[in-house]
Protein backbone atom coordinates (compact mmCIF):
# COMPACT_ATOMS: atom_id res chain seq x y z
CA UNK A 1 0.00 0.00 0.00
CA UNK A 2 2.39 2.94 -1.12
CA UNK A 3 -0.24 5.36 -0.83
CA UNK A 4 -0.24 5.00 2.53
CA UNK A 5 3.19 7.21 2.28
CA UNK A 6 1.58 10.67 1.92
CA UNK A 7 0.52 10.64 5.25
CA UNK A 8 3.16 8.42 6.54
CA UNK A 9 4.12 10.65 9.81
CA UNK A 10 0.70 10.84 10.77
CA UNK A 11 -0.36 7.36 10.78
CA UNK A 12 3.02 6.67 12.79
CA UNK A 13 1.52 9.46 15.70
CA UNK A 14 -1.21 7.74 15.89
CA UNK A 15 0.20 4.88 16.35
CA UNK A 16 2.28 6.20 18.77
CA UNK A 17 -0.50 7.36 21.16
CA UNK A 18 -1.85 4.02 20.72
CA UNK A 19 0.79 2.32 22.36
CA UNK A 20 1.09 4.95 24.21
CA UNK A 21 -2.51 4.34 25.75
CA UNK A 22 -1.70 0.41 25.57
CA UNK A 23 1.46 1.37 28.07
CA UNK A 24 -1.40 2.99 30.73
CA UNK A 25 -3.58 0.38 30.60
CA UNK A 26 -0.04 -1.94 31.58
CA UNK A 27 0.34 0.68 34.44
CA UNK A 28 -2.62 0.38 35.64
CA UNK A 29 -3.06 -3.33 36.08
CA UNK A 30 0.49 -2.98 37.45
CA UNK A 31 -0.64 -0.29 40.22
CA UNK A 32 -3.68 -2.53 40.92
CA UNK A 33 -6.05 0.58 40.21
CA UNK A 34 -9.42 0.12 40.14
CA UNK A 35 -11.41 -1.58 37.20
CA UNK A 36 -13.59 0.55 36.54
CA UNK A 37 -10.14 3.21 35.84
CA UNK A 38 -8.54 0.36 34.07
CA UNK A 39 -11.82 -0.79 31.66
CA UNK A 40 -12.00 3.43 31.27
CA UNK A 41 -8.62 3.14 29.77
CA UNK A 42 -9.15 -0.08 27.89
CA UNK A 43 -12.58 1.33 26.50
CA UNK A 44 -10.17 4.39 25.60
CA UNK A 45 -7.63 2.05 23.12
CA UNK A 46 -10.37 0.27 21.26
CA UNK A 47 -11.63 3.32 20.52
CA UNK A 48 -8.37 4.64 18.96
CA UNK A 49 -7.35 1.39 17.41
CA UNK A 50 -10.79 1.41 15.77
CA UNK A 51 -10.27 4.94 14.79
CA UNK A 52 -7.17 4.14 13.15
CA UNK A 53 -8.83 0.96 11.16
CA UNK A 54 -11.60 3.45 9.61
CA UNK A 55 -9.00 5.66 8.36
CA UNK A 56 -7.11 2.61 6.85
CA UNK A 57 -10.34 1.39 5.28
CA UNK A 58 -11.43 4.24 3.64
CA UNK A 59 -7.93 5.13 2.15
CA UNK A 60 -8.27 1.31 1.30
CA UNK A 61 -11.49 2.09 -0.02
CA UNK A 62 -10.84 5.40 -1.98
CA UNK A 63 -7.44 4.34 -3.52
CA UNK A 64 -7.75 0.18 -4.47
CA UNK A 65 -11.49 0.46 -4.95
CA UNK A 66 -13.36 3.54 -6.02
CA UNK A 67 -10.32 5.50 -7.59
CA UNK A 68 -10.87 6.30 -11.46
CA UNK A 69 -8.83 4.91 -13.84
CA UNK A 70 -8.89 0.80 -11.86
CA UNK A 71 -9.69 -1.65 -14.62
CA UNK A 72 -12.48 -4.35 -12.83
CA UNK A 73 -9.98 -6.70 -12.05
CA UNK A 74 -8.04 -4.37 -9.84
CA UNK A 75 -10.81 -2.94 -8.34
CA UNK A 76 -11.82 -6.82 -7.70
CA UNK A 77 -8.44 -7.38 -5.84
CA UNK A 78 -9.09 -4.59 -3.62
CA UNK A 79 -12.99 -5.41 -2.87
CA UNK A 80 -11.34 -8.96 -1.70
CA UNK A 81 -8.20 -7.38 -0.08
CA UNK A 82 -10.52 -5.57 2.08
CA UNK A 83 -12.84 -8.00 2.47
CA UNK A 84 -10.45 -10.59 3.86
CA UNK A 85 -9.45 -7.93 6.23
CA UNK A 86 -12.80 -7.23 7.73
CA UNK A 87 -14.09 -10.78 7.91
CA UNK A 88 -10.53 -11.03 10.24
CA UNK A 89 -11.60 -7.64 12.06
CA UNK A 90 -14.89 -8.32 12.83
CA UNK A 91 -14.76 -12.09 14.28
Amino acid sequence: MGHIAKNRDQLIARVRRIAGQVGAVERSIQAEAGCSETLHLVAAVRGAVAGLMDELVEEHLREHVAAEGLSDEERKAGADELSTVLRRHFR
